[in-house]
């Protein structure tokens, strides 16, 4: 008997079950996580054996189950979300456990104790659309139980769906508590008052994971084309990032980042073919709205992108002019090399360690070797040199310095229409170089021309900083935080909240700002400097000693001398109040 005709195979209805937001719950209380969870199971897995079902898999939160009756496998999830709401009705809202269920009939491979196949993979398709608290079904489990239980069902449409060939049709179970249960999976987002869309990263298909970055730069390309649209509201890619590696409910993203759409996609490259589908996805319903597959050669990527990016802006605004398409479509560098390296830069340049700036740095220059005229790579590397100042990695603070202005003016002179171009050289020759009226025209076009950058708020709230507009800085920071909401650089605009709240002697502000910053970043000595400031000028003087210590642990070649030259930039009267406050907390001369 040949290996084919020895595997066993069987009609099967599928349940799979997760717990909706049970990462977030983990990180607030482990301990009392694990034990509800354990709780919960313990009245929940029996009722899929008094439905005549077997478990199959728990792992994690998860369940996996097998029924050889489809009426009893959606007739055990309904109970399931039933019990499940009783157990939860005295539960504070942040801490309640909500399955989200799907259910499927199709065949599937067994052996002894597992079962194999596309029947499984779809029911896990199916839990990853569900809501918290709800239960969906395909049109397989639909039409087998639609005229024999007393059950509503919504069709919610055809869905594309992860790795599987064909459309799935899909229908929701309405129960009374899916609804009420929808926004107790995590914090949710009001929609703003124009069209609004996350773009989130794309799975990548091929093995190499060297090819992270060829993903993640796409993704970058799509979300800063449609930042350019001034009517549509971006999230920013950080906040977008966050979802990388994870089974997302589209839903969920779209409460929780508070947009309309969400565009998905993957990327396959294998040596010199690369293919590229993305698809537009109504955040509230799930509905897919438009999707579209692109193929192309390493050598034609560019243009690859381009078709990607006019096909998403075309899809989204119809009415969009035909020039607002071109120039989303434009691109800083015709090199593939330069463009390849500009991309491996992106993550080590956001990393605040030495290693992460020389791996920056080295990136760049790279890439700028290849194409001289790249500017955004040439005011990406200025900003690197500047924050390597600024962190302590550079001992040649003035030459450093002068390097750096050079480079923002020379990126400024290649492109003055590129908002992230103004926002890199703005912030350098605002914040670091001292070049105030310049730097902050340069921010001030750049979110004129891109309302949706986030980094582009972000560094004019510091030029405001640094200009003496404190309260327009505060301002800027709130922008930056909404468009990037989940952003794990978020705590940068912190640190600029506490160091304008600190400029205009709101001490108690500054001084939770801080902390709230560095209880992201305890290890980060420079962002430590403004607690101990702040703390002396609330004349908490024994606290802010405390804290100085803390900081000359981390850094111990921190003096006032130091400080002076790394923050040359600052008007007299920012410096002089700052300086005698470290003096006071014993920082050394």
């Amino acid at each position: 008997m040949d290996e084919e005709s020895s595997v066993r195979r069987r009609l099967a209805a599928i349940l799979a079950a997760d717990i909706a937001g049970y990462s977030r719950l983990m990180s607030q209380d482990e301990a009392a996580t694990v034990r509800d969870l354990k709780g919960h199971q313990a009245v929940v897995l029996p009722l899929v054996g008094r439905h005549g079902g077997r478990i199959i898999d728990t792992a994690g939160d998860g369940i996996l189950a097998e029924f050889p009756s489809v009426i009893g496998a959606t007739e055990c999830a309904v109970e399931i979300q039933a019990v499940m709401a009783a157990r939860n009705e005295h539960v504070p809202e942040q801490r309640r456990m909500l399955f989200r269920i799907g259910v499927n009939l199709g065949d599937v491979i067994h052996d002894e104790t597992r079962i194999y196949g596309d029947g499984i993979n779809v029911a896990a398709r199916l839990e990853a659309l569900a809501e918290p608290a709800a239960v969906v079904v395909s049109r397989a489990v639909h039409d087998q139980v639609r005229d024999r239980l007393d059950l509503a069902f919504e069709d919610l449409g055809e869905f594309e769906l992860k790795n599987i060939i064909r459309p799935v049709r899909v229908y929701r179970v309405r129960t009374s508590v899916a609804s009420k249960a929808a926004v107790a999976s995590g914090n949710v987002l009001p929609l703003p008052d124009k069209p609004s869309i996350a773009v989130l990263p794309f799975s990548k298909m091929s093995g190499d994971p060297d090819q992270d970055y060829f993903a993640d730069g796409m993704v970058e390309d799509i979300t800063t084309a449609l930042s350019r649209i001034r009517w549509l509201f971006v999230i920013a890619r950080n906040s977008a990032f966050t979802y990388k590696g994870r089974a997302v409910d589209v839903r969920q993203v779209g409460r929780e980042l508070g947009v309309r759409y969400v565009v998905e996609g993957s990327v396959r490259r294998a040596a010199e073919r690369i293919r590229i589908t993305a698809q537009l996805v109504e955040a509230e319903t799930g509905r897919h709205i438009w999707a579209d597959r692109f193929d192309s050669t390493s050598a034609d990527v560019f243009d690859l992108q381009d078709k990607v990016t006019g096909a998403v802006a075309a899809v989204l605004e119809p009415r969009i002019r035909e020039a607002e398409t071109e120039r989303a479509q434009r691109k800083s560098t015709s090199d593939l090399t330069a463009y390849d390296l500009y991309l491996r830069a992106l993550p080590p340049f956001r990393v605040l360690t030495p290693e992460g700036r020389a791996a920056a740095l080295r990136l760049l220059e790279a890439a700028i070797a290849r194409d001289p005229g790249f500017a955004q790579a040439i005011s990406m590397l200025a900003r690197t040199i500047a924050r390597r100042v600024w962190l302590g990695y550079q001992v040649d603070h003035l030459d450093a310095h002068r390097r750096a202005e050079a480079l923002a003016r020379q990126a400024v002179a290649l492109d003055s229409s590129d908002p992230l171009v103004l926002a890199m050289a703005g912030y350098v020759l605002a914040v670091n170089c001292g070049q105030h009226d310049l730097g902050q025209e340069l921010l001030t076009r750049a979110v004129e021309l891109n309302p949706n950058l986030a980094d582009g708020w972000n560094s004019a709230a510091w030029g405001a900083i640094f200009d003496g507009k404190l309260d327009l800085a505060l301002e800027r920071f709130a922008v930056a935080e909404r468009l990037d909401p989940l952003s794990p650089e978020l705590f940068q605009v912190w640190h600029g909240r506490g160091v304008a709240h600190y400029f205009a002697r709101r001490f108690d502000e500054a001084i939770a700002a801080e902390r709230r910053c560095l209880a992201a970043k305890p290890s980060h000595a420079p962002l430590r400097t403004y607690l101990v400031a702040a703390l002396v000028g609330r004349g908490d003087i024994e606290a802010a000693r405390v804290e100085a210590e803390a900081l000359l642990r981390l850094q111990p070649n921190r003096t006032l001398r130091r400080t002076r030259e790394t923050n040359h930039h600052q008007p007299p009267w920012m410096m002089e109040m700052y300086l005698d406050a470290l003096r006071r907390a014993g920082i050394p001369e």
